[in-house]
């Protein structure tokens, strides 16, 4: 499944949305000096500036108090001119990062992950979805990959990828099993997986041993390690799986396309052009 192709077509599509809306705008958000932070805000300000989409850049270093960082954010959700609000995660040390999540507007939340945002992807009524599930399920049906009846494995939790890809797999009537770092003999669930998403940050953690023959596998892991950059599932899977993500050039790319997509969503709701439901 070809990340890098799907993300710049998606891409195009972001950027033809733009020019018929016009004067779109992203704040960021990046609090502290991370150097990983720096290089993710670094790589969505270029991809938006690429689709026409203005970002705005607000710092604040680490030292920023609770009450301070929430000013800016609320200030930036009063701003009419701007669409989207996405404050870096994580925060460091010392803030209350569900307390930010929660303040952004969740018309301009373009992460998906305010409450009110999460409630409605729950409930099966989806407004603004985090990008990388998104992104995953866009891979999927790219790929003609059958997923109503789908015996579907998510391993990992997360709230940022694991739970929320569950549910959007849900929702295309995929039977889901949720898997994680309690669950007992995880082979002998990956193994019955028509289609498996792993998101837990460990590398090589599923073989290809433990991968059903002719499976759809979605490897979201981002592992930096002597070798390079590799992702959860052995490569060797290919070998086993009718369909898998490769890392780099999978998952990776697809994020910040999905980013960019849900900008325009934000900005049709500040526009009107869809109606935001009521909280």
């Amino acid at each position: 499944m070809d990340g890098r192709a799907l993300a710049a077509r998606i891409r195009s599509e972001v950027a033809e949305a733009a020019r018929e809306l016009g004067s779109l705008r992203l704040a960021t958000i990046l609090v502290g000096d991370d150097p990983a932070s720096q290089l993710y805000i670094s790589r969505k300000h270029d991809a938006a500036r690429e689709v026409g989409i203005e970002p705005l850049d607000h710092r604040l270093p680490a030292s920023v108090s609770q009450a301070e960082l929430l000013e800016l954010v609320s200030r930036l959700n009063a701003d009419e001119s701007i669409d989207g609000v996405l404050p870096q995660l994580p925060l460091p040390e010392g803030l209350d990062e569900p307390g930010v999540i929660a303040t952004v507007d969740p018309a301009k939340d373009v992460d998906g992950f305010h409450p009110l945002n999460a409630g409605r992807l729950y409930l099966g009524r989806p407004t603004l979805v985090p990008a990388t599930p998104r992104g995953c399920l866009a891979l999927l049906v790219e790929a003609g990959v059958q997923l109503a009846g789908a015996r579907a494995v998510v391993v990992g939790r997360s709230v940022i990828v694991g739970k929320p890809v569950a549910h959007l797999l849900l929702q295309a009537d995929a039977t889901v099993t949720v898997c994680h770092s309690r669950t007992v003999e995880l082979a002998r669930h990956t193994l019955d997986a028509d289609v498996l998403v792993v998101a837990a940050g460990i590398p090589a953690l599923v073989g290809p041993d433990m991968v059903k023959q002719g499976a759809a596998v979605v490897d979201v892991g981002q592992n930096h390690t002597a070798a390079g950059l590799v992702g959860d599932v052995d490569p060797g899977a290919a070998d086993v799986a009718a369909h898998l993500t490769p890392v780099p050039g999978g998952v990776g790319p697809m994020t910040i396309a999905m980013l960019l997509d849900n900008t325009i969503r934000a900005a049709k709701y500040r526009r009107g052009l869809l109606a935001f439901p009521p909280a």
